[in-house]
């Protein structure tokens, strides 16, 4: 396929409007690693064999499995769509696909948990994103690489022999065409992921012509035209839908090829994205809200990842920070849905986001009664904090004489926001500043 061809499956600025627009997304990971609890990569990483894994597939039995809990959940803390992981790394698939019998009707549970799931989110109202591992370490087909669980066995050469990944390049697009024809309409595909330049002794890492990408994508775009498609199918040649930075903050909007793109961090609530028993490392409250902040202040988007238990259930720690989610987003939601990067310059310990003539600015470290914002000297109609609609008044200019209460001159091109001695109980305050008519060539598109 040439690049002018290639580049024609690329998804146009306005089919991406309402993903820019939502801003806020949960991330699941769910599949058999919930039951060994001590990362989702377990068996890659404890160099676990198909035998060795197959007793978390004869115990799976999640019989706490609520999706309209998660679903309500995930509402209340502002999320509008949702991304499942419908085939993670392992090879194991949440639907009662006919591709391979490593699937959730053959464990103990014996029901399909993805049609449940997609009906609870889209009767809250959320957009709904399968997420598809490119990886799959128990197909037959699928080759010993530097990542695979038996990359240090002794014969890794030889159980390499026989297998097919032009086969399991097929096998993939039968699933996916399984995801895009039997749960209604998709607005995501998130594959993952690819590795060419990772090595190991005679092993190498993967990339497109083993997953035979321009195809998938092809395949993707047929049954699903408005369907985003992330980026890591390894294809140089298309502008991905979506840019997906992990586990990493970038400092500015990401750019390609000197264009800003339409991009979204995916995180996580602890350090895994698996269910992890006993990992220590889950974020606080200020961090997680800062995070979804920070991310839109830079113009993208926040796929915030929670994983559930074996037994189907989102245990206290993840109900703990969704919840803190929510009580944040139910007083400051529009300083976050439909807005972006701001053209003014954010005051020290400050993350500004807007919405047309609509500024919000972010109070990271509460400051003692004074907010320097010069910038916006002479082009404020109201400003109010948002969680409780308290009026923000600002120190206005005197010409000859030096203002009572500080004993300095305010000058016309100066402004300070006055603000009270003790910070109010939220855990990001955010000033929202009514722009006068004229005065928002500030945001950026």
């Amino acid at each position: 396929m040439d690049a002018d061809s290639l580049q024609s499956l690329a998804l146009p600025d306005e089919k991406k409007a309402w993903f820019v627009h939502d801003r806020f997304g949960m991330f699941v990971h769910w599949g058999l690693y919930a039951l060994p609890a001590r990362h989702e990569w377990v068996k890659s990483r404890e160099e676990l064999d198909d035998t060795d894994y197959q007793k978390y597939f004869d115990h799976f039995d999640p019989d706490l499995y609520d999706p309209r809990e998660w679903a309500r959940r995930a509402k209340a803390a502002g999320m509008k769509y949702v991304v499942l992981t419908t085939k993670h790394h392992e090879g194991f698939c949440l639907w009662d696909t006919k591709a391979t019998d490593f699937k959730v009707t053959n464990t103990p549970y014996g029901k399909d948990l993805l049609r449940p799931f997609v009906d609870a989110f889209r009767a809250e109202g959320l957009r709904i994103g399968f997420y598809y591992s490119l990886i799959d370490w128990h197909h037959p087909d699928f080759t010993v690489d530097p990542r695979h669980p038996q990359r240090n066995h002794p014969d890794a050469a030889k159980i390499n022999e026989g297998r097919d990944m032009q086969r399991y390049a097929s096998f993939m697009r039968e699933q996916v065409r399984e995801l895009l024809t039997e749960f209604g309409r998709i607005d995501i595909m998130w594959f993952d992921f690819s590795y060419p330049q990772w090595k190991l002794g005679e092993l190498v890492g993967k990339g497109h012509r083993d997953w035979e990408s321009e195809k998938l994508v092809r395949l993707v775009r047929e049954l699903a035209p408005d369907i985003i498609i992330n980026n890591r199918l390894d294809l140089a040649g298309l502008q991905p839908d979506i840019v997906t930075p992990e586990q990493y903050m970038p400092r500015t909007w990401p750019k390609r090829d000197g264009r800003r793109v339409v991009w979204e961090a995916c995180q996580t609530l602890s350090g895994s994205w698996g269910y992890h028993r006993d990992e220590d490392t889950w974020k606080s409250t200020e961090q997680l809200v800062q995070m979804l902040v920070g991310t839109v202040a830079i113009g993208g988007n926040l796929l915030m990842n929670v994983g559930p238990t074996a037994r189907g259930t989102l245990d206290h720690r993840a109900i703990s920070a969704l919840t803190a989610y929510e009580e944040w987003m139910a007083l400051h939601e529009r300083s976050i849905v439909g807005c972006t990067q701001s053209d003014f310059t954010a005051p020290p310990d400050c993350r500004l986001t807007q919405n047309g003539d609509r500024l919000y600015i972010h109070l990271f470290n509460w400051p003692y009664r004074h907010l320097h914002f010069d910038a916006l000297a002479g082009k404020i109609e109201y400003a109010q904090f948002l969680h409780d609609a308290s009026e923000v008044t600002w120190l206005r200019p005197s010409a000859n004489t030096l203002w009572t209460n500080t004993q300095f001159p305010v000058a016309e091109n100066e402004l300070t926001f006055v603000l009270p001695v003790r910070c109010p109980k939220v855990v990001v305050p955010v000033i929202e500043v009514k722009l006068k008519a004229g005065s928002d060539a500030g945001i950026q598109d």
